[in-house]
Parts: C-alpha cells; structure tokens; sequence
C-alpha cells in the first residue's frame, strides 16, 4: 500500500469511496432498467403495429378471396411447418367468411410421418365440415411426408421442374464400431433391457435388431401409401412398384403419372380456379415477440454480469484492494 494509507482518517475516506461507487452502480442499474423497461414497451408496441397492419392492402378478410398457408422447410414438431402451426392456420382460413378456397403453398423435402399424417388427417376433416376446396400449389420441392398432406387435397398444381414424390421411409443413423476397434477404442454402454441400445451407433446391430426397425419401417410406409391411394383415387394412373419405391420426379413427369393433376401456380389457382385473385396469408409463423424477448433477456443477462464486474472493479480501485 501507499504511504497515504496511514495518514490520518484513510479508513473513513476509503469507507466513503466505496459507499459512492455503490451507490453511483445502483443508479447506473436502475437508469439501464428502465431504459429496457422503455425499450420493452416500444417494442411491443411496435409489434402490435406491424401485426395490425399485416393484411394486404386493399384487401379485407371478409371479402372474397383465396386464403393461403406456407408450408415450407422441413415438417416436424416445433418447426415452421409443424402440424400445430399448419393445423391452426388452416382452421383460421377456412372459418373466414370471406374465404373462398385454401390453398397449400408447398416447398418442402419432407419430415416427420407424424406430423404429415396428423396435417392430412385434419384437411380431410376440414374439407367436410367447411365444404371449401383445398388445393396444394408446389414450388420446388414436394416430396416424402410433403406428398404425404398434399395427396389430401383435392388437386395438386405443379411447376413443370417441380420435385415430387420420394413415397418411403426411411430410418439413418452411422455406426462406428469398425473404426473403435481399429483405434482401440471400447464402448461402455449399460442398459436394463438387451434391446436398449440398438440404435446406439457405437454398439453393432443384430440380424433380430434389423428386422425389427425394418418391419416398423414397412409398416409406416404401408400408412403412407394407403394415405396417396385414399386421396389420389382413381387419378393415380400407374401404381407399379416405382411409384411406391421411394423414387421422385420432375412435375410434369408426376401429372403424367396421376401424382399431380395440372401445371400452375399460386396466382393461377386463385385468378383461374378459386375466382377470387385476391390472396391473403394465414400462415402461423414463430412468435416474433417471444423470441425477441429471448434476445432481450440474453443481453440483459450479459448486461447484468457486465454491471457486475464493473462494481467489483470499482470496490477494489476506491481505496484498498479487496483479498
């Protein structure tokens, strides 16, 4: 220490250096919270805003018009395209008066057999209790549990270069055993059941094992089928092994074999097919809000230890060092 240290009344001057810097810490924090608390606010109301003003203009959902919903990506739960989002903004479209047809905007490799079965289940509900059409207009992709909802509609339009079909299962993993033993590397998995670990890609797979995720297999692409057969009818016009084997094709290819009916996109379907040009979004997209709120309060946390740090520093500079 300095020789300042022992001049009369150091401690008190000291005592007093650190009670202001505390106390200048805590104005900092609560001038920084409510600067958030302002920001917060501003934001919200922002939202609300943008949220207000998202129908097209012009447009309003009472009027005739084609109601539109996204599925895009690939669908499976907690995604874009999961059925809890799809399912909920095609209720939505199809409740509104204004609303003279549904049509399903489709770019997407596939997903989840659940969540496509659960989607296909529910237009066929849909197109009863409504009696509105249903139609699935394809971009680039619509293939595997994509087809899976789109063969529930009740035609499917296609671009000409457009990818459908991929009517399969399938069941990936990696396994690694061949190479930890080449390494000397063993593998200490402990189960309570002899086929708990079968998919564990560090533990070899049995001929019983094989048989048993292959007999699942052929089983949910059995489900698939019956699901293409139910909703394409009498339309599929080739049903040889190809067709069910996992294979895709070029949408002109799929309207030749029965897989989809007409070229045509989404502006076609609603000025030709539906009357009703107009095209209003009903897509259930992920909460803007709440994932701002997430980004808010990561900085917020990272604030709040910055704060942190700055106090410590500031205690350990305003008179004698803290040990």
């Amino acid at each position: 220490m300095s020789d300042s240290s022992h001049e009369p009344g150091w401690e008190r001057a000291t005592l007093e250096k650190l009670a202001f810097a505390t106390l200048n810490e805590q104005r900092s924090i609560r001038r920084w919270r409510t600067f958030f608390r302002l920001a917060w606010l501003v934001l919200m109301a922002s939202i609300a805003f943008v949220t207000l003003r998202q129908t097209v203009p012009g447009i309003s959902k009472s009027a005739p018009h084609t109601a539109m919903v996204d599925i895009k990506g690939e669908i499976a739960a907690g995604a874009g395209a999961s059925a809890e989002f799809v399912v909920a903004a095609m209720r939505s479209a199809l409740e509104n008066d204004g609303s003279q047809a549904l049509v399903l905007l489709i770019n997407s490799p596939g997903g989840s057999p659940v969540q496509a079965g659960i989607i296909n289940d529910e237009i066929r509900r849909l197109k009863a209790k409504h009696n509105k059409p249903i139609y699935a207009v394809v971009e680039e992709t619509c293939a595997s549990a994509a087809y899976y909802i789109a063969a529930a509609t009740d035609d499917i339009y296609v671009d000409k270069a457009s990818i459908v079909g991929s009517i399969g299962v399938l069941m990936d993993g990696f396994g690694f055993t061949g190479t930890m033993e080449k390494l000397g590397v063993e593998r200490r998995l402990l189960t309570s059941g002899e086929n708990k670990g079968f998919l564990d890609p560090f533990s070899p797979q049995t001929d019983k094992q094989r048989a048993y995720a292959q007999t699942m297999l052929d089983q949910i692409h059995q489900q698939f089928i019956a699901a293409v057969k139910a909703g394409r009818a009498e339309r599929l016009k080739s049903t040889s092994s190809d067709t069910f084997s996992g294979l895709f094709w070029t949408g002109q290819q799929a309207v030749e074999m029965g897989l989809a009916d007409k070229l045509g996109n989404l502006d076609y379907v609603a000025r030709e097919v539906v009357k009703a040009e107009d095209i209003i979004d009903y897509t259930r997209r992920e909460n803007v809000a709440e994932l701002l709120a997430k980004r808010f309060e990561l900085l917020a946390k990272r604030f709040g230890t910055a704060l942190g740090v700055g106090i410590m520093k500031s205690l350990s500079v305003a008179g004698a060092p803290l040990r």
